[in-house]
């Protein structure tokens, strides 16, 4: 990825950027779900934990974002 960076590290294998939490797929490429007989593992993501939700305070109140609306402008 960075050649500078990996001189620096010292890797030999390049370096790849990935994210944090991934949705998991069949292999027709929809989401899968979550057995829920398994409460100690998530099916539905990969890697077996699911994003934690963001907290946000609004005049010392705690909301949970439950859908992000957006506008078209």
């Amino acid at each position: 990825m960075w050649k500078w960076l990996e001189k620096l590290v010292g890797v030999d294998e390049p370096l790849v950027l990935s994210k944090e939490y991934k949705r998991a797929r069949t292999k027709r490429g929809r989401y899968k779900g979550d057995d829920k007989s398994t409460p100690d593992v998530n099916e539905a993501w990969v890697g077996g934990k699911s994003p934690k939700k963001k907290v946000y305070k609004i005049k010392g109140r705690k909301y949970t974002l439950k859908k992000v609306i957006r506008s078209n402008k």
